[in-house]
């Protein structure tokens, strides 16, 4: 991977982040207090819709370029030569990338995360006094509360939106006949996002859950399977789907948002 293609992942992921956040905020909000344990009316309802913006804008940028730098110097370096390098595992190659770039990127999305939805879930309160009283009563680790649920939410999400995602770039460009431009990327980035957001809902519903529980609960362990039975047990498959709507709406639009802007971006870099 050169350096000019290091800089343009690296500009065009952190210029869509921050883009398809701060965008759609409101919505995260309402699929975020739809989930919580407490109920949507008692974590907010539609009072402070943009309570924890500062925390998604601040982590976005970051958050976003370290997931694009990773994983498109994964395709380069698996695509250089042997086996990964043939057409027909294409999808392997991304998806291995995919995995990867979440690795690195949930480092970062998971203290910007547990501070969004905290304040979210208790608009009363402003992002900094979320932090200060999560590090004051779980230090650094509190930060850090479902990085396990959050990589195992997101891995499954990215197998099945970037191999996707990728395909239908091809497919689109091999029918047409030419590179595809960066608004026909987004269609297919939103097609994408949204088969991948409903898919991977369950999961959503356990990170969340994990996030907003009180130190020290059994739910605060992280056990996924544990808490997919207990909103099973307590909600149905009504639970476990539960912020779906918003969930698909939020990632089939962002989708389009952040896969647009960044080969928008990219492009108008290289």
């Amino acid at each position: 991977m050169e350096r000019r293609e290091f800089v343009a992942s690296l500009v065009a992921g952190g210029c869509a982040g921050m883009c398809v956040d701060l965008t759609l905020f409101p919505l995260d909000t309402i699929k975020t207090r739809l989930q919580s344990q407490q109920g949507f009316y008692k974590a907010g309802g539609f009072r402070g819709i943009y309570a924890g913006v500062p925390s998604a804008a601040i982590g976005s940028f970051p958050n976003a370029a370290a997931f694009f730098v990773t994983y498109d110097y994964t395709k380069s370096l698996l695509g250089a030569g042997g086996v990964l390098a043939a057409p027909h595992v294409a999808p392997v190659t991304h998806m291995l990338a995919a995995s990867l770039g979440e690795i690195v990127a949930c480092l970062i999305r998971v203290p910007t995360e547990v501070v969004k939805q905290r304040t979210q879930a208790s608009p009363s309160s402003t992002t900094y006094h979320v932090l200060l009283a999560t590090l004051r009563e779980e230090g650094v680790r509190g930060l850090y509360r479902g990085y396990r649920s959050t990589v195992l939410r997101e891995i499954p999400f990215s197998l099945v939106q970037f191999p996707l995602w990728e395909y239908l770039k091809t497919l689109w460009s091999w029918r047409q006949g030419h590179t595809l431009y960066s608004w026909q990327a987004a269609v297919c980035g939103a097609f994408a996002g949204a088969v991948a957001a409903f898919v991977t809902t369950p999961l959503d519903v356990a990170k969340t859950r994990i996030m907003l529980a009180k130190a020290g609960s059994t739910t605060a362990s992280g056990s996924i399977p544990l808490v997919l039975y207990d909103v099973w047990k307590s909600r149905g498959l009504t639970g476990l789907f539960a912020g779906s709507i918003p969930r698909i709406t939020f990632i089939s639009v962002g989708g389009f948002i952040f896969l647009g802007a960044y080969e928008k971006v990219r492009c108008t870099l290289l």
